[in-house]
């Protein structure tokens, strides 16, 4: 199939196209992503002109990123290629303070790092609500079997075996009895569905101010602080959009920066002074693998269906 369209983008410094996409990734089996180390990025997406696949190769020794889409949202997803690799970003804003060296390691390591906008609020908001309160094996997994069931193929030679996530209107068809056979309970089934029914509203909210796009989206039912931090972070390249309420964010971030574990008071008093940058600490301290010793056993997934 011929591309529909073709981009070719030149960023102001170098970047790691794989490290600045790499969080809208959910799990390794993700049929929306797809990565070879040193390869192109794979993304199948869908737009307001409908679905696309995106991918995306970085040229290095050219300074420059190429990227060639197909299918009907190919336009609007080259025209957001600037902003999906963090073109909006002001990473100069942000020094680390020399008494975190484990922060200030990470900073130096990943200087090409961005935090990327992709403007698909539903998109991120939609396997956001599918991961709260369970593991990330469990939510990956009703990701991976309700957009195989769910979505649609994705255009072009590229995407084979890839899929476009569904649509609102896609989500709202699932029967009640496959969520539960993907592992969904009944509150998160809700959460998502009502989000569904205004997800043309939840678009608008690109562009607005940070404090107000988290006000609009927590205004739903069942959208909390950490859902909210979760969406910010992609769909509007948030840099302060910390995920506060998660089991290990806080603990990991306050252990790296001052060798304690603390929970969420703490690390907002710890973190305080990198306020307007707290997402960006939290993700490069995870790039940079600094995570507390973990020595307690490993959780046991539950083997029964959601009652």
């Amino acid at each position: 199939m011929t591309p529909s369209g073709e981009r070719v983008y030149r960023p102001p410094a170098a970047i790691s196209v794989h490290q600045i996409l790499s969080g809208l990734r959910r799990g390794g089996s993700d049929p929306c992503f797809r990565t070879t180390p040193g390869g192109p990025v794979r993304r199948a997406t869908r737009t307001p002109d409908g679905p696309a696949l995106l991918l995306v190769t970085s040229r290095p020794s050219a300074g420059e990123v190429e990227a060639t889409a197909w299918g009907p949202g190919a336009d609007w997803v080259l025209d957001g290629l600037p902003l999906l690799l963090g073109d909006h970003d002001e990473p100069a804003a942000f020094k680390p303070r020399p008494e975190h060296p484990r922060l200030v390691e990470a900073w130096r390591a990943h200087r090409g790092y961005r935090i990327p906008r992709t403007r698909a609020v539903f998109e991120a908001l939609a396997p956001a609500v599918l991961e709260q309160r369970v593991t990330g094996q469990e939510a990956w997994r009703a990701w991976r079997v309700l957009v195989t069931r769910y979505g649609e193929p994705a255009p072009g030679p590229e995407g084979d075996g890839m899929f476009v996530p569904p649509d609102p209107a896609g989500w709202r068809q699932i029967p009640s009895w496959v969520w539960l056979k993907a592992g969904v309970d009944e509150a998160r089934r809700r959460a998502l569905l009502s989000a569904a029914r205004v997800a043309g509203r939840l678009e608008q909210t690109v562009g607005l101010p940070h404090d107000e796009a988290e006000r609009r989206l927590r205004s739903l039912p069942g959208i909390g602080v950490w859902t909210a931090a979760e969406v910010r972070q992609r769909a509007h390249g948030d840099p302060d959009a910390f995920s506060w309420a998660d089991f290990h964010v806080s603990r990991n971030v306050s252990w790296a920066l001052s060798g304690q574990v603390l929970d969420d008071a703490g690390c907002a008093e710890l973190i305080e002074c990198y306020r307007g940058q707290r997402y960006r600490v939290q993700k490069l301290l995870e790039l940079g693998g600094n995570m507390r010793p973990r020595r307690a056993p490993r959780m046991t997934l539950p083997t029964h269906l959601p009652r």
